[in-house]
């Protein structure tokens, strides 16, 4: 069972269409393998017909707390999807990844950071939000490092953990600037996670400092993206 989801305020702007496209995929990620948030959408769905239907074009703090509750009050009631066959490769890929992923995980242009931690951009919005994905190796520690902004993370295979928990398939992450920790993969299986970067993120060791130019580099916020 996953143990991190996106908050109710994000599957509600979600819902309506009013998230960035960078987040909005990140959701879309993690409602391809969590039935119990593809729930709570179709439920908010069903909210914002009924209340287009009605012409309402706004609601008072105290209904939408109501409404909030009662798609709360629904989960319990969500009933797993069938599971889909995937051909050999796509295994680990969600459906919302596939036209990013069309041929899997190895066919991406990896970048090596370190030894047991590499890149892959999917998609830059020049200026703003960076897609990528990170794969390290089964026990692999990574660097310490903090945030520059917010980071979105959605695990796809494999697991990790840090100073805060343990995350699995599926697991919707998210972390802003305060954040500075130093995750570490499990020993049975390497780890793939997808990642949306508002900013780049900054190592803090001594040597490791070393790979931050590369980082800002390669996120289209930097000026060095510009030239």
């Amino acid at each position: 069972m996953l143990s991190c989801h996106p908050t109710l305020d994000i599957l509600t702007e979600y819902s309506a269409a009013s998230l960035p496209l960078a987040h909005a995929l990140a959701v879309s990620v993690h409602l391809d393998q969590c039935s119990q948030c593809r729930e709570q959408v179709r439920r908010l769905n069903m909210v914002g017909a009924e209340m287009l239907a009605s012409h309402t074009e706004t609601a008072s703090q105290a209904h939408m707390a109501k409404l909030k509750s009662n798609v709360l009050a629904a989960i319990t009631q969500a009933q797993p999807d069938a599971e889909t066959e995937v051909r050999e490769g796509m295994r680990y890929v969600p459906e919302s990844l596939r036209r990013f992923i069309p041929k899997g995980f190895n066919a991406l242009n990896w970048i090596h950071l370190t030894p047991s931690f590499k890149l892959a951009t999917l998609s830059n919005e020049m200026g703003g939000v960076q897609i990528a994905l990170s794969r390290v190796k089964p026990g692999a520690r990574l660097p310490s490092h903090r945030h520059t902004g917010n980071e979105i993370t959605v695990v796809l295979k494999g697991a990790f953990s840090d100073e805060d928990g343990l995350y699995r398939e599926g697991d919707f992450i998210c972390r802003d600037q305060s954040h500075k920790h130093q995750p570490r993969v499990t020993k049975d299986a390497e780890c793939i996670c997808l990642i949306v970067l508002d900013s780049p993120i900054e190592f803090t060791g001594w040597m490791t400092r070393l790979l931050n130019p590369i980082m800002r580099y390669f996120h289209p916020s930097s000026a060095l993206n510009s030239g």
